[in-house]
């Protein structure tokens, strides 16, 4: 199953990525990083396709998509 792992001192906490997941598994977290903003937190437990439309469209490089390997 993918995952989304969120860099939290890189994200700015814009959006985007929530906006641009369609299985809507990422949402703006309650949490701050050191700079003030509230950062993206991702379901593990939701659909994650591994798409990656949501680190493509991030601007401050904040998220990494794994995927597992097939045997």
């Amino acid at each position: 199953m993918p995952q989304v792992k969120v860099l939290s001192e890189r994200c700015k906490g814009c959006g985007l990525c929530v906006l641009a997941c369609p299985k809507h598994n990422l949402a703006l977290g309650k949490d701050y990083n050191a700079q003030g903003y509230a950062y993206v937190t991702f379901d593990p437990d939701g659909k994650c396709t591994g798409c990656t439309f949501c680190a493509e469209l991030c601007p401050d490089m904040a998220l990494r998509v794994y995927k597992e390997e097939r045997a």
